[in-house]
This record gives structure tokens, sequence and C-alpha cells, in this order.
């Protein structure tokens, strides 16, 4: 994959040059909460813009799109996504996270089992499309099952550090660690919630990201809750919308986007026909 490609909502641009690629986060950010206000007038947006109702996007070819919700999120919160992509043509699914607040390990299972379910009733490879915590999740299963992964989509996610996040989500996230991971428990142990989680979707996140499948990352500059640069990384396509982190899961631009990612051939296809040839 070449990378970072970074995108504006309307057309191609060159990766510019002051776009930092992951690395930590500078000490002096501190998040902008205030602009992730702007979130209901996007989803107003959504609703009275074509692409809502399927205009001016790629079709879709029926593929099964396992949907996963951010953190303190469940699958409700992407209701609309997926009847955007049903409407396309696609085939949503979920895993059944109805509030996405404890230790990673806890959805491992039922993820994993959600995908390879999806994979055997339709006999396809599934695409992945993660907002937020969700793809770290979606990240994770496609480098623990990339045969069963031809798509992975990020909305406004991480790519190399997890909590590079506003510090009151780090805060929340240290008090769900005292909650569901104590000093003394096997969860503790583990480290979950965590930068050095060593459990198996953890440990899974921060391996090295296959070849394939194809990684697309969808982030916006005005993210009031993770830091931007940490969403842009060398191994994905990279594509920047106007907007805020909430608003990504309804988001004209990224909606767009994510109908765009998931209509390029997989990575897959593209290397088995040139051995072919």
């Amino acid at each position: 994959m070449t990378g970072p490609a970074v995108y504006s909502a309307a057309r191609p641009v060159d990766g510019p040059a002051d776009v930092p690629v992951g690395g930590p986060a500078p000490a002096r950010w501190r998040g902008e909460p205030l602009l992730e206000s702007r979130a209901y007038l996007e989803l107003a947006r959504l609703l009275a813009d074509p692409v809502w109702r399927g205009h001016g996007v790629p079709a879709g070819d029926g593929r099964t799109v396992l949907l996963l919700p951010g953190y303190l999120a469940g699958d409700n919160t992407l209701s609309l996504l997926a009847r955007f992509l049903r409407r396309i043509g696609h085939r949503p699914a979920f895993a059944g996270i109805a509030f996405n607040s404890g230790c990673a390990r806890s959805y491992a299972g039922r993820m994993a089992d959600a995908l390879r379910h999806q994979r055997a009733r339709t006999g396809r490879e599934v695409a992945i499309v993660g907002h937020s915590r969700g793809g770290h999740y979606a990240k994770a299963l496609a480098t623990e099952h990339p045969e069963d992964v031809s798509h992975v989509v990020c909305l406004g996610s991480g790519l190399e550090s997890a909590l590079d996040t506003f510090p009151v989500t780090r805060l929340t996230v240290a008090t769900s660690r005292r909650l569901f991971a104590p000093s003394g428990s096997p969860r503790g142990e583990l480290g979950c919630l965590t930068g050095e989680c060593n459990c198996e979707l953890a440990r899974a996140y921060r391996r090295p990201y296959p070849g394939r499948p194809r990684l697309t990352s969808i982030y916006t500059r005005s993210d009031g809750m993770v830091r931007w640069q940490s969403c842009v990384a060398d191994y994905a396509t990279c594509v920047e919308v106007p907007g805020s982190h909430i608003g990504l899961a309804f988001n004209r631009h990224a909606y767009r986007a994510v109908a765009e990612a998931l209509a390029t051939r997989p990575t897959r296809d593209i290397a088995d026909q040139e051995e072919r040839s």
C-alpha cells in the first residue's frame, strides 16, 4: 500500500509535508471537546444530503460489512450507517455490543464469532467498519484473521496508539480500569484498558499490519477527542473529511468515503491477478 495518501472530502490531493505519521501526542495537546457540539448539525446535514439516499456513491456488491461501535457506545450508534450501507447494496451486521466500556477481551470472542459466522454464511470475505475504539478492534481482527477480511475502514481511530485522546477520555478509561480491571485481578495483571494491555486483541492491534486486507483511515483535523495525527499511517489509505469525532458516525463526507473505500478492489484480488498475469 502506498501512503499516507491524504484526501479531502471532494478531491484527492498529495499527502502534505506537514502531516506527521503517528508518533506520540505533543504535551500541549488538550483536545477540543467543544468542537464535538457540531455532531447534531452533521446529522441534520446527512439526512438532507443526496448521499443519504445513495446518490453519487458507488453501489455495493452485496458484501457483508461488520460494524463495530466506539468507546462508551453501542451497535445502535451505527444504525444510520447500517441503513445507508443496506441502501447502497451492502449487508450490514453487528457483533452485539450494547455498551463498549470494559476490557477489549470481553468483546474479542463475540466479534471473532460474528466475523466467522458471516464468512461461513456467505462464503465471502467480510468488510469491517469501526468507529473510534471500534476501529482498533477492526484493525486487530484483520491482523488476526486476514483470510476472512476484505476491507477495513476506521473512523477516527488511532492506528498506533489507542489512548492518544482527549484527557477526559483517558480519565474515563482510568475509571473503567478501576471498575473492570482492578489491581491484583486477572484483568489487572494483563494490563487491561492500558496502552500495554497483553490480551490477544490488544497484542493483535499493536502488531505490524499485514499487507492485506486493505485499510482505510477516515479522519478529521478538527477531531476534538482523538489527536488526528494518530489516525494517519503509511500502511493505510488516509482520507480527510471535515467534521467532528462523534459525527463521523453520521457525517455525509465520511459516508461517501466509506462507500468509496468499500468499492475498491480487495488487495487480495489485485495480488491474485498479478500472480496470474
